[in-house]
């Protein structure tokens, strides 16, 4: 299995590859779009998950290992592919997916092209548990921290209401605490949006 690669950009073939020469062997990466969108042309180091199918052997490169191990845990759930994990980490990084997933938040899943609701479902009920350490509630010295998930999410749903997109409610309560009452994220979060326009 292919771990890591550490070589040079020698072709792009689509948006979302890259080949990548190593000791005069060109490796052909499938990539997440904000990898790829920042990858550069010299030489380039990625963190990589070998897929082995009947019929092929795909690699996936990551930027972090956060985004390989997620992937990872993405593949484990049932029903997602390779493909479909590539489209989540291409649409949400990892913290903010461990995020969605600790909060429930089914909507921000359904954003990723297709994702559906039973699908988006099914995702936060298995990854609850492996993507919990990325979404920052477990603490150094082992027990989970309590994250109110309504709260976050019927805090969303008020921004939602307000005109925002998903993009710039995301933005504006990832620097709010998720702990307090749904009003009090509203208010931290519209003061947020205000400082950024």
């Amino acid at each position: 299995m292919i771990g890591s690669l550490r070589g040079t950009v020698v072709d792009r073939p689509t948006d979302g590859e890259a080949v990548v020469e190593v000791g005069g062997v060109g490796y052909r990466v499938s990539l997440p779009t904000p990898v790829a969108a920042g990858m550069g042309d010299g030489e380039v180091f990625l963190f990589v998950h070998t897929h082995v199918r009947d019929d092929a052997i795909v690699l996936y490169g990551f930027a972090t290992a956060a985004e390989r191990r997620t992937f990872e845990a993405l593949v484990a759930a049932h029903g997602v592919g390779p493909s479909l994990a590539l489209a989540v980490l291409s649409a949400l990084s990892p913290s903010a997916l461990a995020e969605a997933v600790a909060g429930d938040d089914v909507d921000l899943l359904c954003t990723v092209p297709g994702v559906g609701k039973k699908t988006a479902a099914r995702m936060v009920l298995e990854l609850k548990s492996t993507l919990a350490a990325e979404a920052g509630t477990v603490t150094p010295a082992g027990p989970v921290a309590p994250v109110d998930g309504s709260a976050r999410r019927d805090a969303r749903a008020a921004l939602a209401e307000l005109g925002y997109g998903a993009d710039e409610v995301r933005a504006a309560l990832a620097a709010v605490p998720g702990d307090g009452p749904a009003e009090a994220q509203v208010r931290a979060a519209l003061r947020n949006l205000a400082g950024a326009r």
